[in-house]
């Protein structure tokens, strides 16, 4: 039985000390979180993993992002991304497991239907577009202070830093810090840049429509991007803009 001691015990010690560096990492993120009640977030981790990305395969620095106070961004943005991304976001305490559930059961149908048509074709199963069921706390904690690597280790940080953020700031914070820093295009952050680079207004003077249009971007950016004036946007638009006059700003 001692030799068992002697040999389990360098294991138990690093399992200690991993336990200890986890609980320190949380403590300081836990930190960096609570000085965003009155320090606004210069960057975000994905915005640096981006400017990277395009160093490395333009050889260019694009970076287009101005920090605006939320007086100074129009209400109808924020009811038309609530609008479009959150719809609970006044009420949830950062994750919606109802949303989460329910995108999940729409992606099995999505994969499903796949399966069924490539095997009528004769053909591979393609992949389909998956969709998820963030909050938008979640895409903040994430877009803040993580990486975008897909593992079950970081959507469980992701929850946890989602928690953080709904106990330390309240929901207009939250949303005036993620309003700044969501990605609208290739280099592109932030509602006044976007409000800039799109409408030539700023982001105090977005009507509802622009807003709308706004809102329908985010799921993937990059590529609506490339057709902001596609039937598909005008019509989800349309769709957001007539959801945004009940939507509860905080």
């Amino acid at each position: 039985m001692g030799g068992l001691r002697a040999r389990l015990r360098p294991l138990l010690f690093a399992l200690g000390l991993l336990a200890w560096c986890a609980l320190a990492l949380q403590l300081a993120l836990l930190l960096r979180i609570a000085l965003m009640a009155w320090v606004d977030p210069a960057s975000t981790t994905f915005q640096r993993s981006e400017i990277l990305r395009l160093l490395v395969e333009k050889q260019q620095l694009a970076w287009s992002q101005q920090w605006v106070d939320a007086a100074r961004i129009s209400p109808q943005l924020g009811r038309a991304v609530i609008a479009s991304e959150d719809a609970d976001f006044t009420h949830h305490g950062g994750v919606d497991w109802e949303a989460i559930d329910f995108a999940r059961r729409r992606n099995e149908r999505a994969h499903r239907q796949a399966e069924r048509q490539a095997e009528r074709r004769g053909t591979p199963v393609a992949p389909a577009r998956l969709r998820g069921g963030s909050t938008i706390t979640q895409q903040l904690a994430k877009n803040l202070l993580l990486s975008g690597e897909r593992t079950v280790l970081r959507k469980a940080q992701e929850l946890v830093l989602a928690w953080m953020l709904e106990l330390l700031l309240d929901k207009r914070r939250i949303l005036e810090i993620y309003l700044n820093h969501v990605e609208w295009g290739e280099g592109l952050f932030g509602a006044q840049a976007a409000a800039r680079h799109y409408f030539h207004v700023d982001a105090e003077r977005l009507s509802p429509l622009q807003a709308a249009r706004l809102a329908v971007m985010l799921p993937a950016p990059k590529r609506f991007e490339q057709r902001a004036g596609s039937p598909y946007l005008q019509a989800r638009a349309a769709t957001i803009l007539a959801r945004m006059p009940a939507v509860e700003l905080p």
